[in-house]
């Protein structure tokens, strides 16, 4: 081999060294190759009418399964569930995601929804974020909260959701954006151990982290840049969800006086339990009739833990017209004024 041959071949060498190391320190190689997925088992969850109705609450309340997998009137007051719907899926309604994001239809309708999935195709889909067809979901499906719902309570839900009465319902095929189809198999991991079954008798803040995290509190109350929560914003708000329906964004849930500092226990219930904060209708973008199903054990332990965060002055009012904040990094009313 001439002198320049070895130098064209050990240049080549050294570009694929690091290019190796480039894809092994950054993204890594799951885009490549597929997310880590574990082996489907034969497990099934035997129906229990315990399990009917813990699944039935955490589904339709808790975790909002339902809210999230059914078709809404998102014109009419309230963006109710169109009925007879429950559970069928529908198109993601939000106007900033990466590509066309599908909820699919739960119901066990065999030809468009889950009616041919196996108890374990669903049990991997809501904690480990593997669908069914063995791809990545997209981690607007919060399976990474899910993780910490105990074994029980996957059990539970599976068992309601094949309880739901099948609904034929043709929906297109989720299509996400390059290159995020494929960064997004980074995400899924499965579960090595199993999640404790979280009690109040944990205490009324330690179980409301818990209640809040399954409920996905922080999702929408933390502000994000590129995916990635802002700094020192936890729970603080402003986080814009652009719709079909008139812009809003997060509140501040912080107990600063910009946010819950001044509520009560019973205040803080009554706005879950009638949808209203002073007499004024909060936005159905924020279901909170869908939580005001949840028990006053859960809604006050919810309460106890905002009550021990880190408060976070930051303010946000929806009707406000939308202006730049800089401690949020997002657009939303009164972001002028932090």
């Amino acid at each position: 081999m001439t002198r320049l041959g070895k130098g064209l071949l050990i240049g080549f060498v050294v570009l694929l060294a690091l290019i190796v190391a480039g894809i092994t320190f950054t993204i890594g190689w799951r885009p490549f190759f597929g997310p880590n997925a574990r082996a489907l088992t034969d497990r099934k969850f035997e129906s229990t009418p315990q399990r009917l109705e813990r699944g039935k609450y955490i589904a339709t309340a808790w975790a909002g399964c339902i809210y999230c997998h059914s078709p809404h009137d998102w014109k009419a007051p309230g963006m109710p569930i169109v009925a007879g719907m429950e559970g069928a899926g529908d198109i993601e309604p939000y106007g900033d995601l990466p590509g066309r994001l599908i909820a699919p239809n739960l119901t066990p309708d065999k030809d468009t929804g889950a009616g041919t999935w196996t108890d374990d195709m669903f049990a991997r889909a809501i904690r480990e974020g593997i669908g069914h067809d063995g791809r990545a979901l997209f981690p607007m499906m919060p399976y990474q909260n899910f993780r910490e719902l105990s074994d029980e309570d996957v059990a539970s839900v599976v068992v309601y959701l094949r309880s739901l009465p099948p609904v034929r319902h043709e929906l297109p095929k989720t299509e996400i954006i390059f290159p995020v189809k494929y960064l997004i198999r980074n995400v899924p991991r499965p579960l090595d151990s199993s999640a404790p079954e979280m009690t109040p008798e944990e205490g009324p803040a330690k179980y409301g982290a818990h209640v809040a995290l399954i409920a996905g509190c922080a999702d929408c109350h933390t502000p994000q840049v590129q995916g990635k929560s802002v700094a020192g914003m936890e729970l603080a708000g402003g986080t814009p969800f652009p719709g079909p329906w008139p812009m809003v964004a997060s509140a501040n849930i912080t107990p600063d006086t910009t946010g819950i500092g001044g509520y009560t226990e019973d205040s803080f219930l009554q706005v879950f339990r009638t949808g209203k904060v002073n007499g004024q209708a909060l936005s159905a973008v924020m279901p909170a009739l869908l939580y005001g199903e949840l028990t006053d054990v859960d809604l006050k332990s919810i309460f106890a833990y905002l009550r021990s965060v880190k408060p976070v002055r930051h303010h946000v009012d929806n009707s406000q017209p939308p202006t730049a904040c800089k401690l949020c990094q997002q657009r939303h009313g009164g972001g002028d004024q932090n």
